[in-house]
């Protein structure tokens, strides 16, 4: 069994508490490597060492930074497969789709090579006689992320290019459950140029995420996960003084219009619901088809293609579905098709009773699922389940179709399928959800817009990457200024009103 390391400072060094994490083979079943995790003064070295890089690098020049990080990028497009090898051999999800959360990463690094521009401030001449008023946005120093484990490349990437740029120096803790590709991040921003220092990795449990979160030269926590813990991680690091962003958990929708196009509706479902085992928190959970007429149509069509699901490790390249990441997730996502039968779903299809490949037999599969007649009383609809479990439920109409959308207490993302331009626009413009797709299933934003939910999907005022996350990573400060123009003015003691 192989011992990973923490990258403090831009080496590897290892752990000290004595204290590991095994990291599985969702496939195999089988642990095979063991991560250390890190005691609250393991991770306040760590701080400290961002803290002591931080001033050298605020000051380097942006174009310098920026880069550094476009170096960054062409090591991640060289290093891709890799990645994408070390993504999948420890959280599951297929090369393909492991490939495809690279490039979304590669994008925000793209974005933020650019981020010179949207550092420069605004400036006034003559706000008053003699006087000029500019701004600037500077960086906050040292600023952390605490990522998940379904997405241990991109996630991460939504926040460290981003705070990077803006002149902050950047501590990781990734989730225990696959951390080689943040590691192996590390290796490449050093490679690429970044100093010793400016990006460090510190693997851990609750007692490093509480440590981050304590620490007083911490000024920022960026946080991506659970509801519960989003909400824990946002009232702590407040109460702290801190700067939080805490994306939590998410019940997206999907509601088919009678007009649709069925087929297209179909197609986009598959991969939204099963893409990734479901491990996604922008996967679409919830049909909510409009009518009889359509929800029947959209089930006949739907069952073939989930018997159909090619599951399979990612070694198989024909696989469309890998495994869940451990066991105890996979008694939690089997646990919640039974008390959704238990509750009154139809089973239309089963995962549960899915035979895995040949020599894959310990590993972590279920297959693909579909609940029919569920409603809004049941756990899984009113539940992240973030498993391969397609629910639908019927609407009699469209007004209806909304409202339960609008009642639930999670507004991450959601979708509308539709043909006519006048329900599309109503939907878009009155829907309470974050992000919203029209015939689009799963509408992740562009790395140059901001990606975020509203209700119980985010703790936070801001959203990440993008220019939200820019104004995030730094904090604004407006300079007024007046220079002598040869005549001594007496003192002033009244409010100066720029006249």
């Amino acid at each position: 069994m192989t011992d990973l390391t923490h990258n403090v400072g831009g080496k590897a060094v290892p752990g000290t508490s004595g204290r590991f994490a095994d990291v599985f083979n969702p496939a195999t079943g089988v642990a095979e490597k063991r991560v250390p995790l890190a005691t609250t003064d393991e991770v306040n070295a760590v701080v400290a060492v961002a803290k002591a890089a931080w001033p050298d690098w605020a000051k380097t020049p942006p174009l310098r930074r920026a880069r550094i990080l476009d170096r960054f990028k062409t090591l991640l497009v060289e290093n891709a497969d890799k990645l994408a090898e070390l993504i999948s051999a420890e959280h599951g999800k297929t090369h393909d789709d492991a490939l495809g959360e690279v490039t979304r990463g590669l994008e925000v690094v793209e974005f933020a090579v650019g981020i010179p521009h949207l550092l420069k401030g605004e400036v006034t001449e003559n706000v008053g006689t003699g006087v000029d008023s500019h701004s600037l946005r500077q960086p906050l120093g040292v600023v952390a992320g605490i990522t998940p484990f379904n997405f241990p490349c991109m996630v991460p990437m939504w926040m460290f290019p981003v705070a990077l740029a803006c002149g902050n120096t950047f501590v990781l803790k990734p989730s225990e459950r696959d951390p080689s590709a943040p590691l192996f991040i590390a290796e490449l921003l050093h490679e690429a140029g970044v100093p010793a220092g400016v990006f460090n990795v510190v693997n851990g449990d609750k007692e490093a995420v509480d440590a981050l979160l304590d620490n007083p030269d911490v000024k920022a926590v960026s946080f991506v996960g659970s509801t519960p813990i989003a909400r824990y991680i946002y009232s702590r690091g407040t109460a702290n003084g801190k700067r939080v962003q805490a994306l939590g958990g998410a019940k997206n929708h999907a509601i088919i219009m009678p007009d649709a196009d069925i087929d297209m509706a179909v197609g986009a479902l598959m991969g939204a619901a099963y893409g990734s085992a479901g491990e996604r928190c922008m996967a679409i959970s919830v049909a909510v088809p409009v009518g009889e007429e359509t929800a029947n149509r959209l089930i006949e069509k739907l069952v073939p293609q989930i018997e159909s699901l090619k599951i399979g490790p990612s070694t198989d390249r024909a696989s469309e579905m890998g495994p869940l990441v451990t066991a105890q997730h996979l008694a939690k996502v089997r646990g919640y098709v039974d008390q959704g039968e238990k509750e009154g779903a139809k089973v239309v299809v089963d995962g549960r009773g899915f035979k895995a490949p040949q020599g894959y037999e310990n590993g972590y599969f279920i297959g693909g699922t579909l609940l029919d007649d569920v409603t809004a009383d049941m756990s899984v609809w009113k539940e992240e389940i973030f498993g391969p479990v397609l629910s639908v439920v019927r609407a009699k109409n469209y007004q209806e179709a909304v409202d339960l959308v609008g009642q639930h207490e999670y507004g991450n993302g959601v979708a509308v399928f539709t043909r006519d331009g006048d329900s599309a626009r109503a939907f878009a413009h009155d829907i309470e959800v974050g992000m919203v797709g029209v015939n689009v299933p799963i509408p992740v934003p562009m790395a140059f817009h901001s990606f975020g939910g509203w209700k119980a999907s985010l703790f936070g005022d801001h959203h990440m990457h993008g220019p939200e996350g820019v104004r995030f990573y730094t904090r604004l400060k407006t300079i007024t200024t007046r220079w002598p123009t040869g005549m001594r003015s007496e003192a002033e003691f009244v409010m100066p009103t720029m006249g």
